[in-house]
Formats: C-alpha cells, sequence, structure tokens
C-alpha cells in the first residue's frame, strides 16, 4: 500500500515538473548570413586553409549567436552553405568535411573534441552553443567511408553529404539530417539512400528539420509534418528567389501557412546571385522576415513563437471552387511562361469583377476590385496545372493573379518586383486535386502582407482588407506529390531543351560571380 501510494506520488511530482519546465512561447532566432567565400580553384586546398575560411564564417555566426543569447533566443538558426560557401567540386570540397556521428552517441564536442577524429568546426559550435546557452543549427558536410562491400559506394570510396546539425543548449549534437533532395549544382555531395525524418523534443516543442531543394518535395518535409507531428520546422536554406512565385519569404511563409507549422527560414545574403529572403514564420502569419537586395550585411531576426501552434481546421480547398460556375470567355484567353511553365491567362480588363480560367482538371476563380484600373499596368489571372520538369520533376496546380511586366501580354508571367495598384479586395479559389495548397501574397518591393489576409475553410484565399501596397501576386499554390513520377510521363524534346537550357543560365550566373 505504502509502496503504491509512493509510485503515485512519484508520478505525479513527474508530471508538474515536466509541465512547469515546459513553455508556452518561445524566442527564435535566424540569421541571414554574408558568406565569406573561399578562393576558387578546382584543387583542393589545405585541411589548414580550408579550416581558415570556415573559422571566419564561423566568427560572424558567433556575434550573431551571442546577440541572440542576449535577447533571450532559446533557438537559433543559419543558412545552408553558411560556413564554406558554395561552388564546390567533389574533390575541392573534401577538406572541409569532417565526421558526424549519429546523434545517439550522447557527444558533446566542447568536453570531448578528439572523439570521432578531427572535428573542430564541430566542437566550436558545440562551444558556442553551451556557453551561450543556447540551441544551434549549423549546415556543415558530412563524410563516411565506405568500401566495395557496398554496391552503391561511389568510386573515391566515400559518401559525402550536405549537412544540418543541431546542438542543444549543453552543446550536445542532437540532430544530424543528409539533405534528400540535391539542386543541380550539387555534384559535390551524394543524397541518402532513404530519405532521413529527423526530429528532436525540447522543452519548447518537438521540432523537424530539413535543407533548402527538399522543401519542394514530399520527403521528407511532408512526413515531419503528417506523421512526425512537429510544431517547428527548421529550414537552413541556400535560396536563390525566383519570381513570381518562388521568391524566399513568399514561398516559406506560405508553405508554413499550408502546412500550419512554425518555420524558421535562414538564407545566405548574397544579393549577386538574388540569395536573400529569411524570416520566422507562424501558421497564421509572419512574425518577421528579411529582403535585402541593396547591402552586402547579414541581418539577424528574432521573434516569439507559440511552442504548440493552435490547430486549425482542415482546409477542403476545393470545396468553394466547385460550386463556380465557369462562364465561357470566347477567345480572350492567351498563354504565358513562368519559370518554363506554360500557364494559360485572361486579363483582368475591368476595374473589378469576376473571372475564371481553367486549364486541364484545374478551375482558377476570382473576384476582386482593383482602388483604380491605371492604363500603365496589366492584371492577368492564370492557372496552370502539369509536371513542371526543369531543375527538378513536380507537378504543380497553381492559380495566380499577377501583375504583367508591361503592358504587353506576352510580359505576363515574367518577373517584375514593382507596382502601383492597390485592390480593394481580392478572392481566389481553385479546383484543386490535392490538400497540400500554399497561399501566397507579395506587395511591391518583394513585402509580405501579415494581417491582410485569410484562408476560408471552404479554401478560399481572400483579403480582410485592402492592399496596404500594390500588388505583385496572389496565389495558391497547390502540389501534387503521387503525380511527380507519373508512369507515363515522358519529357518531349521541348522539356527536354528547357531543362538543358535552365542548366546553362545557372551555370553562366554562378560563373559571372565566381
Amino acid at each position: 500500500m505504502i509502496m503504491s501510494q509512493l509510485l503515485n506520488y512519484v508520478a505525479v511530482l513527474f508530471f508538474c515538473v515536466s509541465r512547469a519546465s515546459s513553455l508556452d512561447t518561445f524566442i527564435a532566432a535566424v540569421y541571414e548570413h554574408a558568406v565569406i567565400l573561399p578562393n576558387a580553384t578546382l584543387v583542393p586546398v589545405s585541411p589548414e586553409e580550408a579550416l581558415a575560411v570556415m573559422n571566419r564564417n564561423l566568427d560572424l555566426l558567433e556575434g550573431a549567436v551571442t546577440s541572440a543569447s542576449k535577447e533571450g533566443a532559446h533557438i537559433i538558426v543559419t543558412p545552408e552553405d553558411g560556413i564554406y560557401g558554395f561552388n564546390f567540386t567533389r574533390e575541392s570540397i573534401y577538406p572541409y568535411l569532417e565526421d558526424i556521428p549519429d546523434p545517439q552517441v550522447n557527444w558533446i564536442p566542447c568536453n570531448n573534441p578528439d572523439r570521432f577524429g578531427h572535428t573542430p568546426v564541430q566542437q566550436r559550435l558545440s562551444c558556442l552553443a553551451k556557453d551561450n546557452s543556447i540551441y544551434i543549427v549549423a549546415n556543415i558536410g558530412d563524410k563516411k567511408s565506405c568500401n566495395a562491400s557496398d554496391p552503391q559506394c561511389p568510386p573515391d570510396g566515400r559518401y559525402q553529404y550536405n549537412t544540418d546539425v543541431v546542438f542543444d543548449s549543453k552543446g550536445k549534437l542532437v540532430a544530424r539530417y543528409h539533405k534528400q533532395n540535391l539542386f543541380l549544382n550539387e555534384d559535390q555531395f551524394n543524397a541518402p539512400k532513404e530519405p532521413e525524418v529527423v526530429t528532436f523534443n525540447t522543452t519548447f516543442g518537438k521540432f523537424g528539420i530539413f535543407t533548402c531543394f527538399d522543401i519542394l518535395f514530399h520527403d521528407p518535409a511532408v512526413t515531419l509534418v503528417r506523421d512526425s507531428r512537429v510544431d517547428t520546422i527548421l529550414f537552413p536554406t541556400a535560396w536563390m528567389n525566383v519570381l513570381p512565385h518562388l521568391s524566399a519569404i513568399e514561398f516559406h511563409s506560405a508553405w508554413a501557412m499550408g502546412m500550419r507549422v512554425n518555420f524558421l527560414a535562414s538564407n545566405l545574403h548574397y544579393p549577386l546571385k538574388k540569395m536573400t529572403g529569411s524570416g520566422i514564420y507562424a501558421p497564421d502569419s509572419p512574425r518577421a522576415f528579411h529582403y535585402d537586395m541593396k547591402t552586402e550585411e547579414g541581418k539577424l531576426l528574432l521573434a516569439q513563437l507559440d511552442s504548440h501552434p493552435h490547430p486549425t481546421p482542415v482546409v477542403n480547398w476545393t470545396s468553394y471552387a466547385s460550386g463556380v460556375e465557369a462562364h465561357s470567355v470566347g477567345n480572350q484567353e492567351f498563354t504565358g511562361i513562368i519559370f518554363f511553365d506554360e500557364f494559360t491567362f485572361l486579363e483582368l480588363k475591368e476595374i473589378g469583377g469576376n473571372y475564371t480560367v481553367c486549364q486541364r482538371d484545374l478551375c482558377c476563380h476570382l473576384s476582386y476590385k482593383m482602388s483604380e484600373k491605371r492604363s500603365d499596368e496589366v492584371y492577368a489571372l492564370g492557372a496552370f496545372d502539369g509536371l513542371h520538369t526543369v531543375e527538378g520533376s513536380y507537378y504543380l496546380q497553381i492559380c495566380t493573379l499577377l501583375k504583367c511586366k508591361t503592358t504587353d501580354l506576352h510580359t505576363c508571367g515574367d518577373s517584375v518586383e514593382t507596382a502601383s495598384t492597390r485592390f480593394e479586395m481580392f478572392s481566389l479559389s481553385g479546383t484543386f486535386g490535392t490538400q497540400y495548397v500554399f497561399p501566397e501574397v507579395l506587395l511591391s518591393e518583394i513585402q509580405l502582407a501579415p494581417g491582410e489576409f485569410q484562408v476560408s475553410n471552404d479554401g478560399r484565399l481572400f483579403s480582410l482588407k485592402p492592399t496596404s501596397g500594390p500588388v505583385l501576386t496572389v496565389t495558391l499554390f497547390g502540389r501534387l506529390y503521387e503525380k511527380d513520377s507519373a508512369p507515363n510521363t515522358l519529357l518531349d524534346l521541348t522539356t527536354q531543351a528547357l531543362r538543358v537550357m535552365f542548366i546553362v543560365i545557372i551555370l553562366i550566373v554562378y560563373s559571372l560571380y565566381w
């Protein structure tokens, strides 16, 4: 009897201590880092030279970590490629890599730096976390030896991974994630054989982590939210902005809203390659964001978030749109290209009205009213339902209201950063074949519109008030993951040509500023 009472007392005490130690809110920090690049070379530098470059970047990151800690931040995210830069070959990146163990080994590099060989970068990150009592998220390179017994072992006898690491406030390695979806120019790295779903628990919520291009694919991104039920996503990235739908702050904030999670995005700051745009995003609205193409300086962002975001009702993205009657528009439709994809467009000719445009199975419906109908600006409603196959293969359904670059309809879909037309109201919906739809609203000068719009349970993206600035785009960006590898889908010659063209453009951009 006494033993039973004692066990009950211990259980109650443990529950109370756990509740008392957990936090309802936390302070998040992200740092947009102006990376210091190594000198261009195809020949591997010495380990000492590689470490010197990494320490110069770590000096800058240390300043951000220290400042964030003084402001009470519980966790800070730093960018992909933030410690050694980019533009490596497989051979030239090798001196920058360390052996990063599985976090289950229970290791604090700051206390025991030589346990897994020469690991100066992990040691410094661990000590930074420990000395400042803060969780640190960083991106470095991992190396793992292999041999002929592994049929997938690369010819040089090692795997090289683009890797995110997390150190807790005591300096312990608590997470390691190998990037799954490598971008076109990441030939220096291998993808893991299977997608890694990496999570860890804290007193301020459950966290998941993935990197940059991963966000456009199902695994591990969607799996972390849908199956692992994380509260917050950590997102180191080296994101090159692509307007009108894939600028960093625009798409990352939309993903947070669409997936109903907190999202901490840390981007490199390298305007020459259109790399800028970091943010702290809650499911309902951005808490802090930064976009700067004019300076060469880094930026620290801090904001408070709920540790466990309040659950929101699941959106039926086709409910409203499926009940709207599509009116015939005769021959008024025209086509335009957005990021190599052919959209079907309708010009918005009046100051306000109701428009519908369709492509394949997707019909997009728009109700709107402009503050004025300017003669020097043209807006259009566009729809795309198809497989995007340029820098990657992923199936999209997109409904978009956007400003055309000029009054020439052929420019609808071109990149544009400024506008003059404000909207009194808008309501956009579509007959989506997916539950994964990400709502975007982007204003002139690449600004977000916190608190100015909402998504209804029946799938409408609508304004709550007149827009605070001129509109660049209002978009519902849908992903049909199950169609990414359609068994009967063949790339035609045009698509293959576009892919080659995009790769050439990327290589030219990288070489011009190297």
